[in-house]
């Protein structure tokens, strides 16, 4: 396992990608923002559902949810969306609850297992994660669009401007 070599990747895939700059930067964006909230085991079908409906590029979604939710960066999401949550909500989620299913998920113990482990956390452990991890998903989703969005155009500038020469 290289994760530079899996890094350069994505890179080269993402910046291949075919197509309008704002459908990318939405798919990018929805990437973004279901690969940072802590859904792990609905992070595929809500890409499938939403990125269509808002029209964003589906490949640019999955690309930016892989990065921004992986065995890297899952853990530090839960745990700021666990802070973000218990301080927006009336509801107050114990540490020693969240790293009961933590230890689950990050032994891959299937879909079935991690949903089963999710649902005896309880409604006031879901609100306060979900909560949580939307208003930590909003900016990234938000720099991801823009920054995307940026970085497409001006890669279509310069072919233009490659295309003019030739």
């Amino acid at each position: 396992f290289q994760p530079g070599r899996l890094f350069k990747l994505y890179y080269l895939r993402f910046i291949r990608l075919k197509g309008d700059p704002r459908t990318i930067a939405r798919g990018a964006a929805i990437g973004t923002f279901f690969g940072t909230t802590p859904t792990i085991p609905f992070h595929t079908v809500s890409l499938l559902v939403c990125a269509p409906l808002l029209r964003g590029n589906m490949v640019a979604a999955f690309i930016m949810s892989v990065l921004m939710c992986n065995p890297l960066t899952y853990v530090p999401q839960y745990y700021f969306a666990w802070l973000i949550g218990n301080k927006l909500t009336p509801y107050d989620l114990s540490w020693a609850r969240i790293s009961s299913v933590l230890d689950i998920l990050r032994a891959h113990a299937g879909f079935e297992k991690s949903l089963h482990a999710i649902s005896q956390l309880g409604f006031d452990a879901v609100i306060v994660m979900l909560v949580g991890g939307v208003v930590l998903a909003i900016p990234f989703a938000i720099v991801a669009y823009f920054g995307t969005l940026r970085f497409f155009l001006a890669l279509q500038k310069k072919s233009a401007k490659r295309h003019i020469l030739n």
